[in-house]
């Protein structure tokens, strides 16, 4: 195979010193304008929200071999139409790239599925299969083994051995795969760890970032003797790495303790109703290193594990889910305070969200400057969805019940009086002729 692409590029240059090449060349650049066209305007009518998974996996399979497989099938024409009248190396040359384009896009897109959105594949998978495309591109032209001899020629001295660049870009690639591979599988399991109903949410994550954190270590350790790095050659970042984690990384090595300390304890879980760090909502996300908080108006806070380890948080769901509501009301003052009452409970009780055990009960709390001071309280089973729509709506019911029952709701009422005395007095109260004014 090796010796048919040296013979397909031998060809192609000797016909690029020829005239006629010119043809040749303004072929195969007027055929991948035309595949670009085709896929621009592929990219253009494709549905860009599907309504299945399995369509947006087609539909993003399709996308990536659009421009290579229509450039390879314009290529073939152009070659056919050429051959008759010139020689066409270079379209036959153009072949194999554009089909190893087509099968490197797909294979890397198939692997992106695979490993799920968040891999790192999905983040770099055009910066993947444009190396891999271009290692193999080297290799039809015969530039490979070149390349390869200048990279081993470049030695760094790592303690006592000598590391040729060739080595260590091999042994990252190695290293990348089967952490890849490892990434995958800890997938797998954690998905499977998911959907084990037996096991505790917070166990079932921090095993999950468990088995994550050892199968990326495995594949370290694995990866490097196989690809001919010596194990021992860590020993030499060792040193560095425990000054770095001691010193710059301490906070980043804190989190990651604390939030295995969190998951494991349980002391805080997923769908609490907490107040960490000034921030009150409910715990959406737990990973090892941060937890996230939804608020009730739809803003998240990404809180760091150490912040619920060192610091005080409120667990408003840790043991009790329910959650008493308080409504502050005020009547005038000569009203009779039991009907009132009554009212006030009927008006909780009739609310969908308000739970019968405990009941609603409203007390009279004292006795303030300008009516009777009374609380109605109840409990909802559901608090993270928010507590001020349920009092909102039971203040309504209350207001209509107050106005047609003629229950007054008092507002603040003050008597100033002017006191005039002998002489000037009346002058400087401010009321004319000595009359008494009353505001």
């Amino acid at each position: 195979m090796n010796g048919e692409f040296e013979g397909l590029w031998s060809k192609a240059w000797t016909d690029l010193h020829e005239p006629a090449a010119l043809w040749q060349a303004g072929a195969v650049a007027a055929c991948l304008l035309a595949a670009w066209a085709l896929d621009w305007a592929f990219a253009r009518r494709a549905p860009a929200a599907p309504g299945s998974r399995r369509v947006e996996v087609g539909v993003g399979g399709v996308r990536r071999i659009v421009f290579p497989l229509a450039g390879l099938l314009l290529v073939a024409l152009a070659r056919a139409a050429l051959r008759p009248y010139q020689s066409v190396s270079l379209l036959d040359l153009a072949v194999p790239l554009l089909a190893a384009l087509a099968i490197v896009r797909i294979v890397v897109y198939v692997l992106h599925v695979a490993m799920g959105h968040g891999s790192m594949i999905a983040a770099f998978e055009r910066a993947i299969a444009a190396t891999v495309w271009g290692v193999f591109v080297l290799h039809v032209l015969g530039l490979l083994p070149r390349v390869v001899d200048a990279f081993e020629s470049i030695a760094i001295p790592v303690g006592r051995a000598r590391v040729s660049v060739w080595d260590l870009g091999w042994g990252a690639l190695g290293v990348a795969l089967t952490i890849l591979a490892a990434l995958w599988i800890g997938g797998l399991i954690e998905a499977r760890l998911m959907r084990a109903v037996g096991i505790h949410a917070n166990v079932r994550v921090a095993l999950a970032r468990l088995v994550k954190s050892l199968l990326v270590f495995l594949a370290v350790v694995v990866a490097l003797p196989l690809v001919g790095l010596d194990l021992t050659l860590l020993s030499v970042f060792g040193g560095a790495l425990g000054v770095g984690l001691g010193f710059g990384l301490q906070k980043v090595a804190s989190n990651y303790v604390s939030g295995f300390i969190v998951l494991l304890e349980r002391s805080i879980r997923l769908g609490d109703l907490i107040t960490a760090d000034n921030f009150y909502g409910v715990v959406k996300e737990m990973t090892t290193r941060y937890t996230v908080v939804r608020a009730l108006d739809g803003r998240e806070a990404i809180i760091p594990n150490e912040t619920l380890i060192t610091s005080t948080v409120l667990n408003h769901s840790y043991t009790e889910r329910r959650a008493r509501v308080a409504l502050p009301l005020q009547v005038a003052y000569g009203t009779d305070v039991e009907p009132v009452l009554r009212l006030s409970e009927d008006a909780a009780r009739r609310h969908p969200r308000v739970l019968a055990d405990p009941a609603p009960s409203a007390v009279l709390t004292g006795f303030g400057d300008n009516g009777l001071n009374l609380e109605l309280g109840f409990w909802v089973g559901d608090p993270e969805e928010g507590t001020m729509g349920v009092r909102s709506e039971i203040a309504l019911a209350l207001l209509a019940a107050f106005r047609a029952h003629s229950i007054q709701i008092p507002f603040p009422q003050r008597d100033v009086r002017i006191l005039t005395g002998a002489g000037g007095d009346a002058a400087a109260s401010g009321a004319p002729g000595g009359q008494p004014g009353v505001g």
